[in-house]
C-alpha cells in the first residue's frame, strides 16, 4: 500500500524553525520527485518546494526562498522541509506528494498542521 506521512508540524512562534518529514511506505522514494504543497485557511492550494528524482534539484516558492530548505534521504525514505525564519503567513496545513516536479503528483499525505503565532 503507498502511503506518505507527514510529521513535524506544531506552533511556533515567529521567527522560529521546524523541520517536516515526509516518510514513505510501500515505494521507493528516489523513483519520485517529492513536492510540499500549503493550504491556509480559504485558500488555494500552492506549491511549496520540489525536489528532483533524477538529479535532486530544488525548487521554491518565492515566498519561502532563501527561508526552506528541501532535502531527501533517500536510505530512510524520507524527505524533509527545514523551515527557517517563519512567519504568520506560513501558517497552514503542509503536504507532502510523490510523482513530478511541475506535473502530476499522483500520491499525497494527509498533511500537519503548522501554525506560527506569538
Amino acid at each position: 500500500q503507498v502511503q506518505l506521512v507527514e510529521s513535524g508540524g506544531g506552533l511556533v512562534q515567529p521567527g522560529g524553525s521546524l523541520r517536516l518529514s515526509c516518510a514513505a511506505s510501500g515505494f521507493t522514494l528516489d523513483y519520485y520527485a517529492i513536492g510540499w504543497f500549503r493550504q491556509a485557511p480559504g485558500k488555494e492550494r500552492e506549491g511549496v518546494s520540489c525536489i528532483s528524482s533524477s538529479d535532486g534539484s530544488t525548487y521554491y516558492a518565492d515566498s519561502v526562498k532563501g527561508r526552506f530548505t528541501i532535502s531527501r534521504d533517500n536510505a530512510k525514505n524520507t524527505v524533509y522541509l527545514q523551515m527557517n525564519s517563519l512567519k504568520p503567513e506560513d501558517t497552514a496545513v503542509y503536504y507532502c506528494a510523490a510523482g513530478r516536479c511541475g506535473s502530476s503528483w499522483p500520491y499525497w499525505g494527509q498533511g500537519t498542521q503548522v501554525t506560527v503565532s506569538s
